[in-house]
């Protein structure tokens, strides 16, 4: 189904594929893992046609898919044999209601009004969307217009689906519910597909094959079991080894009788905040304190209101009821107090390098460290890509540039959504033991993830979001195996 040989791409000068060759039969699952910027993005972009057809980069080799030629054929043509999730969801979303947005693929292909209603209520289903058809997509929370763009690709029943980082704002129960339907669209229709991971757990328990990548080559092939069984490999790539077990519900890892023990004043402080969008609230009555130096986890379902409280706390949308404290009873000043990183870093970077992004605001705000800027670029492995545009870097090394940006203010409370965007372990490792450091130092920091085994490894406290309420608060509690694994994978690099 998918034939490559001697594939090798460059962006300009810089290379991202190097003389890569592949074969993968009809109807198997092809998990594609590796560090950040080692070119698994490019391979997704490459068998979609994107590239050479829309993202000018320069190609030699020889690419088939589905039967076609993938460096001659018209993208219109491949995308109806080849579907593909982009890392940014938001960049594929283009149409005013959910509903359309599903439907929008099988009725470019002229299909009875009949088969389009069937595809996209399918689609719906399996992603767990049907009672949002009739939502904007712009309105919609980071994991559910993951769901919505996977939801478009599924609609097409393209014959090659290339999925890349697919889970990587998902919650567990989505999380749980896209693999199910991966693995009936291979069992039942023979589709063929390549999934892009840095998320293990999940995507090991579909495919029977994983490669790893580096520096735009294959440097492993083989069954996950071996492929990650392998620690030198794992520690040389930052890869976590995969607990072979699906995740479970935050519900059944919050252990709720615990309590910090915070004497000071709180930092920042919430009383019966409701907060929202036209008039709608997403967050509702809610009463939370965050204390100096305090590493506090923020999490729950896709939906339940964790980036709209991320923003009110940052000032960003204004409370519809309800007020918010900074110390002092001040309103916090942004970027030196409060920081955020957004979930997609695309939404806060602009300038025309890394080192002036990291810059940008300590210059503006007359307090630029020249020291600091360079422990910076170390820390977030980004000092080589300092001269690089970047809009010109793959997803996760955006990311870290966002947050790179963030730390350049040395803001009293920083507040990360979905940091792991994009993030192979070994990068997401290095820049969390940064930021812990920072915490002992007394930055107070408030982390939204889904990743299970990072809340448990930093956070001192756990908040527990349901439906924009507080549902329950604590810590993280794990079972012995999971214990073991997670101290295996953190303390030994």
């Amino acid at each position: 189904m998918i034939h490559i040989e001697n594939l090798s791409v460059h962006y300009g000068s810089i290379p991202a594929i190097e003389n890569l060759s592949l074969s993968v039969a009809k109807g198997e699952c092809l998990l594609v893992t590796g560090p950040s910027g080692c070119g698994k993005s490019t391979l997704g972009r490459v068998l979609a046609g994107l590239i050479p057809h829309a993202i000018q980069a320069r190609i030699t080799g020889m690419v088939q898919v589905a039967g076609l030629d993938i460096l001659t054929h018209p993208i219109p043509t491949i995308s109806q044999r080849v579907g593909m999730v982009f890392q940014r969801p938001a960049s594929q979303l283009f149409h005013l209601r959910v509903e359309d947005e599903v439907a929008f693929g099988p009725r470019n292909l002229g299909l009875d009004k009949n088969e389009v209603q069937q595809r996209t209520e399918w689609a719906l289903h399996a992603t767990n969307l049907d009672n949002l058809r009739d939502e904007k997509p712009s309105e919609l929370s980071g994991g559910q217009k993951q769901c919505l763009a996977i939801a478009a690709a599924l609609a097409m029943r393209t014959q090659v689906l290339v999925l890349d980082e697919p889970t990587a704002s998902l919650d567990v129960p989505n999380t749980h519910r896209v693999m199910q339907t991966l693995a009936s669209l291979k069992a039942e229709y023979g589709i063929t597909i390549v999934l892009i991971e840095h998320r293990l757990a999940e995507a090991v328990q579909l495919t029977e094959r994983v490669i790893v990548m580096d520096k735009g080559r294959i440097s492993a092939d083989g069954l996950p079991t071996k492929v990650f069984a392998n620690r030198r490999t794992r520690n040389r790539l930052g890869l976590r080894r995969p607990s072979f077990e699906p995740s479970v519900s935050w519900e059944n890892l919050i252990q709720t009788n615990f309590n910090p023990d915070c004497t000071d004043k709180p930092l920042l402080s919430l009383e019966s905040v409701s907060a929202g969008f036209n008039g709608h609230a997403v967050v509702k009555d809610i009463d939370l304190a965050l204390y100096p130096g305090e590493f506090v986890a923020l999490v729950g379902d896709n939906g339940a209101g964790k980036s709209t409280l991320a923003m009110v706390v940052t000032g960003l949308i204004k409370p519809q009821s309800g007020r918010v404290h900074f110390e002092n009873g001040r309103r916090p000043r942004p970027g030196l107090d409060v920081a955020l990183l957004f979930q997609d870093p695309q939404e806060q970077i602009f300038t025309d390098s890394v080192d002036e992004e990291i810059a940008f605001g300590p210059v503006n705000y007359n307090c630029f460290d020249p020291e600091l800027h360079a422990r910076i670029l170390q820390e977030a492995d980004l000092d080589i890509l300092r001269s690089r545009r970047p809009l010109a870097l793959s997803v996760g090394q955006q990311q870290r540039t966002a947050l790179a940006a963030c730390l350049g203010l040395q803001p009293r409370l920083l507040i990360l959504d979905e940091p792991t965007l994009g993030q192979d372990w070994g990068h997401l490792q290095r820049l969390m033991n940064y930021l812990q450091s920072l915490n002992r130092l007394g930055t107070t920091i408030l982390l939204i993830s889904h990743d299970y085994k990072l809340v448990h490894h930093y956070a001192k406290r756990v908040i527990l979001l349901r439906e924009g309420r507080i549902d329950r608060l604590g810590k993280i509690q794990f079972t012995p195996d999971d214990q073991l694994e997670s101290n295996h994978e953190i303390d030994n690099p």
